[in-house]
């Protein structure tokens, strides 16, 4: 009987704050979707360090099917290569601009994201993605590589 009682208080609540989400400071960290759907991250104070649109061309290649969400309350200028990427790779992307995520360095600024779970153990794009090495140059041969050779 108290299940029947309990009902209308509940839809009211619904109505009034709209429906409850499940773990909802997971979603906001993450950008709108669960830790265990993550497949790489960046989090804003990586953006501002370093470029990691190569880092990330390489993950949309690996999961095409993923979506990347981007965080975009962050400059323009930030975000714009990796919208620019995502594009050409015909990945999906949502630009999340919700008061929720915000731009602090630990927060995150792009989130690739499965489906469904899958559990990934490191989700760090620097960790799991390593820059492509320089293509090694040959020395120079004749009279000019013997004195470079020299000093």
């Amino acid at each position: 009987m108290a299940d029947t009682n309990q009902q209308p208080v509940d839809r009211i609540q619904t109505a009034i704050h709209g429906t409850p989400k499940l773990h909802p400071d997971e979603q906001r960290k993450y950008l709108g979707t669960f830790r265990e759907r993550v497949d790489v991250a960046v989090t804003v104070y990586q953006l501002k360090r370093a470029d990691y649109v190569s880092r990330l061309q390489r993950a949309f290649a690996a999961h095409p099917d993923y979506q990347l969400f981007i965080n975009g309350n962050l400059d323009q200028d930030l975000i714009g290569p990796y919208i620019q990427a995502a594009s050409h790779a015909n990945v999906q992307f949502t630009i999340k601009t919700d008061d929720a995520y915000r731009t602090a360095d630990d927060n995150y600024a792009l989130v690739l994201t499965a489906a469904q779970a899958i559990d990934q153990n490191d989700i760090d794009l620097q960790n799991r993605y390593q820059p492509e090495a320089a293509p090694a140059t040959e020395p120079e041969s004749g009279l000019l590589g013997k004195i470079k050779h020299l000093f």
